[in-house]
This record gives C-alpha cells, structure tokens and sequence, in this order.
C-alpha cells in the first residue's frame, strides 16, 4: 500500500514537472528566511479588481544627524535602519539599548563604588590591580572570550563589595569568579582542574568549587550583567558608521583602553556605557589629536556629553601613557602583537585639550 502511494506522489510531481515545461514557466526558487519580500509591498486585489503596482520609492541615504522638527526637538535619526544584515537586529536596536541602560544601573548588579573602604580591611587597590592583570594572563592562556574577563572582573567587585576577603583568599576569587564566567560565556569552558593548575595548585579543587558556591549565593545567581564590551561594541559600531570599511585600529584601541579601565580602582565608580563612550573619545582623540573626538551622533547614541566623560577619560589617559599602572604589564603585551596592529605602541599627546570636554556646538 506504501508502495502504491509513493508512486502515486511520484506521478503526480512528474505531471506537475510535465505541465511547468510545456507552459514554458520557470520553477519558482526556494526563498531563504533572509531573503523574503516585505510584506508591506505586497498587492492585494479587492473585490477582483485588478490593482496597478506602484514603482517603490528608492531609499534615501539615511543620515547621522539631527533633525529638527516643527516643534523644534531633536529626532534621533535611526542609522541601523540602513543595514540589511538581519542579524544586527536593527529594527529592535532601540529598545535593546533602553534595556541595557537600566539593567546597567540595578543596584543588584552594581558594585560599591568605594567598597575597599567600606567593607574590605587587607584588600587595597594595587592588589586587585594585580589580580586583574593576572587574570588577563589566564585568559591569554585559555584563550577566553573577552566577555568572559569583564563578567569575571565584575563578579569580583561586587563580591567584595559584600564579603570580606583575605588577601590570601583574593586569588581563589578571582579564579573561581573566571570559572564562573567561563561556564556563562564559552563553549567550552575550562574545567576546575584547570584553574587549580594555572593557580600552581594553591588551592584544591574543593576550596574553588566552595568559593564558587558562595559567589553564586552573594550575587543571588544574578550572573548576567551588561559590561563595558556590551556598549563598546555598540558605540565602536556608532563611531565608524560612516566608514566605507572598518577601521580596525579604532577598533583594537578601544578594546585596549577598555582592559586598561579593568585595572583600576577607580573606575568602578563608573556605570559600564560611560567607561565605554569615554574609551570611544580617548581612542579617537589618540588616533586624531587635531580633531574634536566627539559628535552629536555619538553623544545622542551614547547619551553622554563630553564633560560627562572627562574624569573617566584623564584615568584611563593616565594608564595608556603609564602615568598609572605602569607596573602591569600583561595588557600592554598583549595589545603589542601583530594581531592587535600594536595599539599599545600607538603616540598619544600627554595632555588632551579642555576644550574637547565643552559641549558641542550645534
């Protein structure tokens, strides 16, 4: 009976190939999901009437300005609208970043901004920059996403901002804060047995599946947080919109400046997008002295004006030109590789203009 109905199926595609042929009519093709009309051009005839197909109206550049409107209030003008990669997911960019900003800001995700004071009594600046530096050499070695060292750093801060630490214990969390990260970011994630070794076994494994388990329990499981890679891609995207190609340099500078904000205290003050916009104005300013390294288009997107980002962009100035931290040096190797165009090695004027921290002219 299969074998009756089977053919009968087969009969029929081969009348349906027979009667395509004789008719003289292409095969339609087969439309991927990415390559489907919009649903809006589509004609649809009422009460039988044949309906004349208007010629759609080419689309007009989209531009990175302000437009003013009747009333006289700025319209953000939507530059992901021109691109046609599905995957930037354009049309929801918007409200992807209004959820960002107010995830950024729960308290819950939050560190204490003066937490080694308040809370900490061994712990001080220098180590935790130590500690971080290190960290960026365990990732080096595990070859991390570098997502997964900005969760990593994170958890730490606001562990710390919770529970007092000895500063025999502050490697262990930073280890188990890596594990962590590591089985939220990767694929595949390296195993405890892994972190213990890169540790030269100090601690066993029981001690980093324990600190684990209190991380977990401090921070409520609440793991997921954006951080400054979330908005230093998204503003890196912004800054070169115009570019008829990527500029890498831009882009590998921003990712330095944004490891060397890891490393100090003193930016854990900040929310994450203004570490990001201040990386974006530093990089730019280092790449071109001579030009203002901001704009309306940044500042809107951003939401931040220069002045906003003066004091995070003098730190991290003071960390590129070794005024601070000079002593850390795996960032700095690092982002002295081919890979990376040697960012690390790049001039930059030791003072930035305070000119470049006024508000814009419009």
């Amino acid at each position: 009976m299969a074998e009756q109905e089977n053919c009968v199926r087969i009969t029929r595609a081969a009348k349906k190939r027979a009667l395509s042929a004789a008719s003289g009519s292409p095969n339609k093709k087969r439309v991927v999901l990415g390559e489907l009309p919009n649903l809006s051009n589509v004609v649809v005839p009422v009460n039988n009437k044949p309906v004349t197909k208007t010629k759609p109206k080419a689309k007009k550049a989209l531009t990175t300005t302000l437009i003013s409107t009747t009333k006289g209030s700025p319209t953000k003008v939507e530059i992901d609208d021109s691109c046609d990669d599905p995957q930037l997911c354009g049309a929801y960019t918007s409200d992807i970043d209004d959820y960002l900003h107010k995830m950024e800001m729960e308290t819950k995700r939050r560190p204490v901004p003066n937490y080694l004071e308040k809370v900490q009594k061994e712990v001080t600046a220098n180590m935790r920059g130590v500690l971080v530096d290190w960290l960026v050499e365990v990732a080096e070695e595990y070859k991390l996403l570098p997502d997964t060292l900005y969760l990593a750093i994170s958890y730490i801060d606001r562990f710390l901002s919770l529970n007092v630490v000895h500063k025999q214990k502050l490697q262990l969390l930073g280890v188990s804060s890596m594990l962590i990260a590591s089985k939220y970011e990767e694929i595949t994630a390296p195993d405890v047995g892994d972190f213990c070794y890169i540790t030269d076994n100090t601690y066993p494994k029981e001690e980093v599946v324990k600190m684990e388990a209190d991380i977990l329990k401090s921070l409520k499981f609440e793991m997921g947080n954006p951080t400054v890679k979330t908005f230093l891609r998204r503003f890196t995207s912004v800054a070169q919109k115009n570019n008829k190609s990527p500029n890498l340099q831009l882009e590998f500078l921003g990712y330095y400046l944004g490891e060397l904000s890891l490393l100090d205290y003193n930016c854990v003050k900040f929310l994450p997008s203004l570490v990001a916009a201040s990386v974006i104005f530093l990089a730019k300013f280092i790449i071109q002295p001579m030009i203002h390294p901001w704009c309306a288009t940044l500042q809107q997107y951003s939401g931040y004006k220069p002045a906003d980002l003066k004091d995070c962009v003098l730190i991290i100035h003071d960390l590129y030109v070794s005024r601070k931290g000079g002593s850390l040096q795996a960032i700095r190797e690092k982002y002295k590789q081919h890979k990376f165009k040697y960012v690390a090695s790049m001039p930059s004027p030791p003072e930035i203009p305070a000119s470049y921290f006024e508000d814009l002219k419009e």
